[in-house]
């Protein structure tokens, strides 16, 4: 594995961390049954808490979503079959990420969970506008989170079909060796007789 796949599948695995860490909100409204209030109060109270992130943290993710995506390019430069299969692939699930994040879930989060309502009971009523946002983060993170895994898959797919190759250019100059070996051997008894 080359230094390139390495630093995707690095930056990958991490950016899907960090989306994993979403999770304490998005279980509660993805994956339960009933959806209650008190649910979406908690992953609003989450997405609250995020908005009021030190701002480094963010120009940290952005420079790590920088460092993949310009590595990703970078393998395109090779020309190679299966760099244009598994990197373009790579490429299109990197981008809709990035792109379904700036586009999608960073605008909602800012807009919608800033000024969070103050509630002071758990019996509050949700606000409508903020339950479509709030299942919508959790839907896009899912989506996102589906999108880099995918990415996963398409590196070990090249990693696997370069291994492949090398072990066929392998066995290929194995038999060449042999080949030549086994026609050095036939032509020295003709040159002995020629000069007999």
């Amino acid at each position: 594995m080359g230094l390139r796949a390495i630093v995707v599948v690095c930056v990958t695995s991490f950016l899907l961390g960090s989306l994993f860490t979403h999770w304490i909100a998005d279980s509660l409204t993805l994956w339960k049954s009933p959806v209650t209030d008190e649910h979406l109060w908690t992953a609003a109270l989450y997405y609250s808490i995020l908005t009021k992130g030190p701002p480094f943290i963010f120009y940290f993710l952005g420079a790590i979503v920088t460092l993949g995506a310009a590595t990703i390019l970078w393998s395109l430069n090779d020309r190679a079959a299966g760099n244009l299969m598994f990197d373009g692939g790579s490429i299109f699930l990197f981008g809709t990420t990035v792109v379904l994040y700036l586009y999608s879930v960073i605008p909602i989060i800012i807009s919608e969970f800033s000024t969070l309502p103050a509630h002071e009971l758990k019996d509050d009523p949700f606000p409508g506008a903020l339950r479509t946002a709030t299942l919508g983060l959790a839907s896009n993170h899912l989506m996102c989170s589906v999108a880099l895994t995918g990415v996963l898959v398409l590196q070990a797919g090249r990693f696997w079909a370069e291994r492949s190759d090398d072990e066929d250019a392998a066995e290929l100059r194995r038999e060449a060796a042999l080949l030549k070996g086994r026609e050095s051997r036939t032509k020295t008894p003709d040159a002995k007789s020629r000069l007999d």
